[in-house]
């Protein structure tokens, strides 16, 4: 339990020093006046409480990831809890606190707008199709397992295709309807359910105060199947250590911000929040499989039974709400996220419901017959889900190229991005090439080749820098 507790303290610690030094490489101006006001439209631009937009941006970003993500890393060791601290700090947090500040500088532009300034215009139209196709991806990875927990615990009358249709209207409403008034009232809630949880698992560790593996035992691959630390640990706690996902979703509350000196707290406590909670629950996934091997990889399975045996009743159906409503709340913000992407690139206005509709409808058409796909075929699940992964880590890479490029513009500290940037790339690279879905190439290889690519493109990135300054 040491080392769990120094990585507990080392996470709080990082957001209060690490977390203000990025805010003051950013150079926050409290009295700049933010897109809530200056593009006020009563739908996507309004200013919400500050407390209410931390809680939204937490439940956006989280998700199940740093719940089952973080369960599944687990089974790598020790070395998941090193990763889940300094990812979160270093890479996690910075990387969502710059994406949510370059929005409320740029009139909370969406991602492909802000990356496409740095890296490019013929780059910008690629991202623009890349964001929009892992948005998708969300709203349909998050929509069958909710669907399914439900009609588990309904009568059979109300099967799992039922709840699927639910789920879905329920994601037309909240993509349509201004953010107040879905989203704003029901995510504080539902956040708050997620962090009690969690809190009950941190205090019932100590309480129970498991024989958790140190950091001076070394950082022993644990893996039953024997998979690489690198860089399938890096690809699997995603959402508790960086996420691209989460640059997608700070514009939106970036145009609900009151006042630029919130972004910190906002961004960067949020993810240091996730990051915290993923750390929670990695070290109880750790007890569980000590106890009972690691034969299960049903993370949901997982949080039923430690939830149930440490919180009684109460933790069971917290466990419930949270399974099913954390992957709910991600895909109706991916879906709106979309929505505001494409409307960004086609200059069109977002006030209209006819506008809105025009654009949300084909993207709801589209994630419906890719579900009805992965329906029928669990292997197409699994596939579909294995490329929302490597897509949603290879989007924090572009994001941190384009951040280290602002950075480098404004003559501002860079290596701040640039590490992380170099580090993911290699993480991707290396995952895409050895992977099964993949390129199927030997693991070393893979990481020669990935490590030509990552050298090359740092490289390119000075060599663009000294052009620049000349």
């Amino acid at each position: 339990m040491i080392s769990f507790t120094c990585c507990f303290i080392a996470l709080v610690v990082g957001y209060f020093v690490y977390g203000k030094f990025i805010e003051k490489i950013a150079g926050v101006d409290p009295k700049r006046v933010t897109p809530a006001f200056t593009k006020q439209d009563g739908v996507d631009f309004l200013p919400l409480p500050t407390w209410k937009i931390f809680m939204i941006q937490f439940l956006n970003i989280a998700g199940l990831g740093p719940i089952f993500g973080a369960i599944l890393g687990a089974k790598f060791g020790s070395a998941s809890f090193l990763w889940i601290v300094l990812g979160s700090i270093f890479a996690g947090a910075t990387h969502d606190f710059l994406a949510g500040f370059l929005s409320l500088r740029k009139d909370g532009a969406s991602l492909p707008e802000i990356v496409g300034m740095y890296l490019g215009d013929r780059f910008k139209q690629f991202m623009r199709a890349f964001t929009i196709v892992l948005m998708v991806l969300v709203g349909v990875v998050f929509v069958a397992g909710p669907a399914g927990l439900l009609a588990s615990l309904t009568p059979e009358s109300l099967d799992t295709m039922f709840w699927i249709v639910v789920i879905f209207l329920y994601y037309v409403l909240a993509t349509l309807l201004p953010i107040d008034k879905i989203i704003g009232k029901v995510y504080p809630l539902f956040a708050i359910a997620l962090l009690f949880m969690a809190v009950g698992i941190l205090i019932m560790l100590y309480v129970h105060h498991p024989d958790l593996p140190e950091f001076t035992d070394g950082f022993t691959n644990t893996h039953p199947q024997g998979l690489p630390i690198f860089p399938i640990m890096f690809v699997s706690i995603a959402c508790g250590a960086i996420s691209g996902f989460h640059a997608t979703q700070s514009p939106l509350m970036a145009r609900c911000l009151k006042s630029e000196k919130y972004a910190c707290p906002v961004f960067y406590g949020a993810m240091i929040t996730e990051g915290l909670v993923a750390l929670v629950w990695a070290a109880a996934a750790t007890y569980f499989f000590h106890e009972n091997g690691m034969g299960e990889s049903n993370a949901a399975v997982i949080v039923d039974s430690i939830t149930k045996n440490w919180l009684g009743a109460v933790g069971g159906v917290l466990a419930v709400l949270g399974v099913i409503a954390a992957p709910i709340t991600s895909g109706d913000t991916a879906f709106r996220s979309a929505r505001l992407i494409v409307a960004d690139f086609l200059h069109m206005e977002q006030k209209s419901m006819t506008k809105r509709l025009m654009i949300s409808v084909p993207l709801f058409l589209i994630s419906i017959a890719i579900l009805i796909y992965s329906l029928k075929d669990q292997a197409g699940f699994d596939m579909i889900w294995r490329y929302f992964a490597w897509t949603n880590q290879t989007l924090a890479v572009f994001t941190l190229w384009a951040l280290s490029v602002y950075l480098r513009q404004e003559g501002k500290l860079y290596i701040v991005t640039l590490i992380p940037a170099l580090f993911m790339t290699m993480v991707c690279s290396t995952y895409i090439f050895v992977a099964p879905e993949g390129f199927g190439l030997s693991y070393t290889l893979s990481l020669v080749i990935s490590a030509i690519i990552t050298l090359a493109l740092l490289g390119l990135f000075l060599y663009k820098g000294r052009t620049k300054e000349s």
